[in-house]
This record gives structure tokens, sequence and C-alpha cells, in this order.
């Protein structure tokens, strides 16, 4: 059973120690190409010597490894003791009680009234609203399209995807009809986001516009005109000559708006790092960021294509004045959490270092480089260190946190919380637990969101012995998410998160599906959330145009009189009471979770692809990551133990959808088959353990099981196996 606390002590306790490839540095045995990307890229520009780093980082280990371990053993002592309460209680019909979970230590004291400590925020976090991207940092490209998602034309939003009535774009020659369409739909926009004195947009012929509210006017770039709504910015790019300003009766060209105001660097759960490797790459990224000389070519067509981090943007005020915009998201970095522990570093005894506390140093000791201003470009205007910390559970494990972000900034000699800490809200016990989670680290907090992916997963893993789960799409429509969402607003509001912090929601997992997101997400910003994630710059953009519609502020404030939702409802399971479910209806379940599974882990395992885009059963491309694959095996799992289905059943969904998941893969050459491979795809057999292993692996998380299919497949390229 691969519980936490055996994973406390090395991921892999068979791996070879081989000390031919790790260096010695203040007791510390540091992979040589980890070792060298500090002492020759990192530190060089920061003022701090490598002594001095590699002292700080091994007292840094030797202090907070034994209460990292220790809080994992919490983990598994809390699970055990639920489990045990389910099975001296069958067919209680719930989860285990409040009382039971207080008595036991799961749920905390809930803490006096508080209002956070959090100052010296920048804007894009602390007072706007407005979209989120969060982008794997081991795709260079990927991650400067990101970056530089901060402005977007809505042209090429509403023309390239199907926002505007749900069909795909046309391929071939420019479209004039669709263009006239796209034109309408944008000055439709802005007569919302901002009317005219009188007619409408889709009737200004140019010169100066005569705002209905005179003070949206923000500035000028040449002839191109900058408008403002709720602290957002549209700009109206006036080109007359140019083929779409042509057909325009005032030479508007583009309307470009701010779109992705923020930007998560992912070093979690969209990468596949598994080893020194891996994490040398993803650092690299990071510090090319902050130093921003990140680049990535790529041929377009006949053309090499090099992209870079944009500029800023210079405009001019009525009375000639200038003034700068920012070019870019601003750049927030995920770390792992305290799960996992990682080959690139081991500890003096030979156990494998915490990864979440490698993270902390490094992405922190490369992020100084932003902060002394020894790059081309400033990311934090502000001075401070944005760092996404998830799958925390409870209070207790945001106070570790916190205390490790507090000796980081010693060892980097760097004020107290310059460091400022994201705190996800995605598993059970931090949402039971969230006012408190938010009290621990009520002085760095910069944000806390919801996950439902990832939350639903802990669901399920909690309560899997209370009984079957209703279908996916059920556990969607239980009440417990209602007061899931509702709460994490609630709170963060009763907290003093509004225009101090950001509070956000989840992720729209259809890239494709722009015409439906247009009509769904707007209940994110009307919800009272500051900022919700989205797939891809182009939806950041259409994303944005809900900003302009909602004034965030103001949903903020109403909601605020609320009461917090029941802590009761949301501690229900959303077991499924009656179990009347139809052969077919149990089969189409299965086969959707297992090609779910096998779509995105042979990607994983066989091409060390943590996030893309994924066809689902029904061919239609979703963004599949780590999260969704922890609520797939875990659903599965779940009816496995309870009896729905059977084990042979599962063998069977697994050859039939691997057959499929092959065909819907047939034009990668990389792509490696697995049906009639069974036995020796190591892809195959990573999903088929995630699901039969399922109910043993610590909270429900894959990352043991893929981090170890991973390795072994690139030891068997290295060795030629």
């Amino acid at each position: 059973m691969a519980t936490s606390a055996t994973l406390a002590s090395g991921a892999r306790p068979d791996a070879p120690f081989e000390t031919e490839h790790l260096v010695s540095r203040a007791g510390l045995h540091v992979a040589d190409e980890l070792a060298r990307f500090v002492e020759e890229d990192a530190l060089p520009g920061t003022g701090i010597a490598p002594e001095a780093f590699w002292q700080g980082l091994a007292d840094l280990m030797a202090r907070f490894t034994p209460e990292n371990r220790t809080l994992l053993e919490t983990r598994d002592s809390l699970q055990h003791q639920i489990d045990q309460w389910h099975r001296a209680h069958p067919g209680a019909g719930t989860g285990a009680p409040r009382a039971f979970l207080e008595e036991i230590g799961y749920l905390a004291p809930e803490p006096a009234p508080f209002t956070i400590g959090t100052s010296g925020l920048d804007p894009e976090i602390a007072t706007l609203a407005g979209p989120q991207l969060v982008v794997p940092v081991l795709n260079a490209r990927f991650v400067l399209n990101a970056a530089n998602a901060r402005w977007g034309s809505l042209y090429d939003a509403l023309y390239g995807t199907d926002a505007l009535d749900g069909a795909p774009p046309p391929h071939g020659a420019f479209d004039r009809a669709r263009g006239q369409r796209v034109i309408a739909w944008a000055k439709a926009f802005l007569d919302e986001a901002a009317p005219l004195r009188e007619g409408s947009w889709a009737g200004w012929t140019g010169g100066e516009p005569q705002l209905a509210d005179p003070s949206q006017l923000a500035g000028r770039s040449g002839s191109n005109l900058l408008l403002r709504r709720h602290g957002l910015h549209i700009e109206l790019v006036i080109d007359p000559a140019h083929p779409v300003g042509r057909i325009d009766p005032a030479g508007i060209a583009d309307v470009l708006l701010e779109s992705a105001l923020s930007t998560i660097v992912d070093l979690e759960d969209s990468v596949a790092a598994v080893d020194a490797e891996d994490k040398v790459a993803a650092y690299r990224g990071w510090l090319g960021l902050m130093r921003g000389d990140l680049t990535a070519h790529f041929v377009k067509g006949d053309t090499l294509i090099e992209r870079k981090l944009s500029g800023d943007r210079t405009y001019a005020t009525a009375a000639g004045e200038t003034f700068v915009l920012p070019g870019r998201s601003l750049l927030l970095v995920r770390n792992v959490g305290h799960l996992m522990t990682t080959p690139a570093m081991r500890l003096p005894d030979g156990s494998e270092a915490f990864e979440g506390l490698l993270d902390a140093a490094i992405t922190s000791l490369i992020a100084l480089h932003d902060i002394r201003g020894s790059g081309s470009i400033r990311n934090s205007r502000k001075g401070a260190i944005y760092i996404v910390k998830p799958k925390m559970h409870g209070p207790a494990e945001c106070a570790f946190a916190d205390a490790v972000f507090d000796a980081v900034e010693d060892i980097l000699g760097l004020p107290r919380h310059t460091i400022r800490i994201g705190v996800m809200d995605e598993e059970r016990r931090t949402s039971a637990n969230l006012a408190a989670c938010i009290h621990a680290v009520k002085d760095r907090v910069f944000f806390i969101n919801t996950g439902f992916l990832d939350r639903t997963g802990d669901e399920i893993h909690t309560s899997m012995l209370a009984g079957p789960m209703r279908r996916k799409s059920g556990i969607r429509q239980a009440e417990w998410i209602r007061a899931y969402e509702d709460r994490n607003v609630q709170i963060g509001l009763a907290s003093g998160f509004a225009g101090h912090a950001q509070i956000g929601k989840g992720m729209w997992a259809a890239p494709d599906r722009m015409h439906a997101m247009l009509a769904e997400k707007q209940a994110h910003p009307m919800s009272g959330a500051s900022t919700a994630w989205v797939p891809s710059p182009t939806a950041a953009t259409l994303h944005a145009t809900h900003y302009h519609r909602c004034d965030v502020a103001a949903r903020q404030q109403a909601r605020a009189a609320e009461p917090v939702a029941s802590l009761d409802t949301l501690l229900e399971a959303p077991l499924a009471m009656d179990r009347c479910w139809q052969a077919e209806e149990i089969w189409e379940e299965l086969d959707n979770n297992v090609q779910g599974i096998l779509g995105y882990v042979v990607r994983w395992i066989d091409q060390g692809v943590g996030c893309s885009k994924v066809p689902d059963i029904h061919d239609v491309g979703l963004m599949e990551d780590r999260a969704t694959l922890r609520i797939s095996s875990q659903h599965i799992a779940n009816w496995l133990l309870h009896g729905v289905i059977s084990a042979s059943q599962v063998e069977d969904s697994l050859r039939r959808m691997a057959r499929k998941v092959d065909g819907q893969n047939g034009g990668d050459p990389a792509y490696r088959a697995m049906s009639g491979h069974e036995c020796t795809s190591l892809a195959f057999r990573a999903a088929h353990a995630l699901i039969f292993e399922g109910t043993h692996q610590p909270n429900g998380y894959t990352e043991p099981l893929l981090h170890a299919f991973r390795r072994d497949l690139k030891d068997s390229n290295t060795t030629g196996q």
C-alpha cells in the first residue's frame, strides 16, 4: 500500500543511489545538472554566493523534512479513521458526520473574525478582475503565448472560433460575410462596454467619440483609441488602409482587449517532471521569464518564427501626458504540493528530498532576477514573488508552507512576506477549514480559488468506503458543489479579499467550444470571483468580455452580506442512493472514464506531455491534466469496490478503449500503440494500476504511479532495454 508516509522517505525506495551522477553540496547530494544550473545560471546576478545558498538549502531541508513527513502521516491517519468509521457504520448514507470529524481533528476550530494583512500586491491581483491562464512551464512556445496574452484581438477570437454561433470557422480565403458578423458582434459589445452618448458604435464614422461617460476615453496611441471599463482596457485599432479597416465606416481594423491579467506558470499538474533533467528544464523556463530572455523558435509555413516576450504599451492622455500599460500577464508560479519527493536531490541519509521544499527555494531564487531588476523586462512592479501552492490539506499544512516561505526569505535576504502564497481550495479538508487555512497565511495570501476536479477526486477518495458515488454528471449537480463554490467566495470576502486579493474559479476545459463558454462562464464574475481559468489566449480574450459586462466589485459588495453556506451541506458525500442504473448507463460511464484515462496517460508516460487537448470518447477535444485523471481513476476504483462494476468489465473496457485511443492518435508519428501491447506498454500498465490500485493511492493522487512509470520508461530508453 503506497501511503503518504512511505512516499515521504523516497518515491521509489528501490531506486539505486547513483552517486556518480550526484555532487556534494553542504551535505546534500545534488544532481550534477541541477548543481550546475543553480551555480552557473540561477545564482549569478542575485548577489548570493553559492556556498551560502547551498548551506541555507541544507538547513531548510533538515528543518522541514521531518515536519513534512509528519503532515503526510496525519493525512493517512485521518483517512484511516474515516475508513474505520465507514466500516463500522455500513449503509449510513452520508459521509462521516461532522461531530466525528471534529473529534479526530479533521475539522479545526474556526478562527475569530479577521482580515488578511497582505499588502503591496500588484493591481492585477489586488484590484483588477479578469481572466487567468495556466500554462506548462516545459513548453516555451505556450509559455510565451500565455505571457503575451495580456492583449488579444477580439476580431480574431470571434472569427477563428465557434464563438459567433457555435459553428466552426470556415477554411480558405477570408469570408467577408463572417467578417461583417464579427464586426457587428464587436460593435454591439462596445455599445455595452463604452456606450456612446447618442447612437451606436455601428454607426460611428470616426473622429472623437462622444461617450456617454467621457472618462472612459483613457488615451490614444497614434490614431488608436484606448477605452477603459472596470479597470480593463479596450484599444480600437484605427487603420483605414487595412483590409478589415477598409470595410468599416470608421476604419476600425481590430478591437484589442486587455485579456489575461495574470498567468500561472505551472511546475505541477500540467507538466511531467519526474527527475533532475525535467526539473532543470522547468526551472530554466521560469528563469527565462524572470530575466526576460526566454525565446522559442518554430517554423510556420516556410518561415522560421522567433517568439519572445512582448514589451509594454505607451499611450498619451488628451493633455499629451504619456503613460504605460503592461504588455504581458503578471506571472505567478505554481510549485508542487507537499507529497512528492524528487531524485534531483538526496538528503544526507540517502532519501529523496521533498520536491515542494526544493521548488520553494529554487523558484524564489530565480524570481530575484525580477525583484532586483537584473532582467530586461519587469514582472512584478511591486517587487513580489507569487507562488501558487496546490493540494494542501487543512490549516496545519498551510501554516507549514508559511513557515517554509519565511525560511526561504531568510536564505535569500528578502523582507518578510515578499513571497506571497496562493492557496488552492481543491482538497476537502481545506474546503471544510477554509477560514482557518486563510488565517494560517493571512499576511502573505494573495489568492484562493476553487478546482472542481481535484476537489471531486478528494471527495471520492475521502468517502470511498461510504458507498458508490453518483455518475460524474450527477456529482457535478450535487448540493455540496454549490456549497463549495459559495463558501469559497463568501469566506474570502469575509476575510477581506475584496479589493485586496484574488478570488478565483476553475478552468473551462473545452478550448474548441467558445460559444458555450461565452454563454456559461459569465457565471464566474457574477459569483463575485475576480478571476477564472481559461484554456488559451483566445479564450482569455473572449472571457474578458464578461468582466466588462459584470462589475465584480459591485457583485462582491452584494455578496459580502450573505451568510456562509452550510458546512454540513459541504460534508455530504455525493453517494448514489438508489443505484437504479441500466446496464448501458454503467458501461457508458465506465468507457467514458477509461477512455479519458488512457488518452491522457499515454501522452504522459510515453511522451512526457503533462497537459494537452485530449479527444474524449465523442472525439471532443478537452484540456486534460492530472486533476481530470484523479477523478476518473478514483470513480472507477469506487465503483469496483462497491460492486457496481467488475474487474472483468474494467479489463474489457481498457482493451476496447485502448483501440479507440490508438485510432484517435493515428496521425502522431511519435505515438506508441497500446492495443496488442497491453503487457509491455508502460502507458497501458500505468492506466491499469491507477484504476486497480486507486483505493490505495494517498488521497487518490495519481503522481506516485505516473512518476514511477515515466521514470521506468526514461530509464529503459537510457539503458536501451
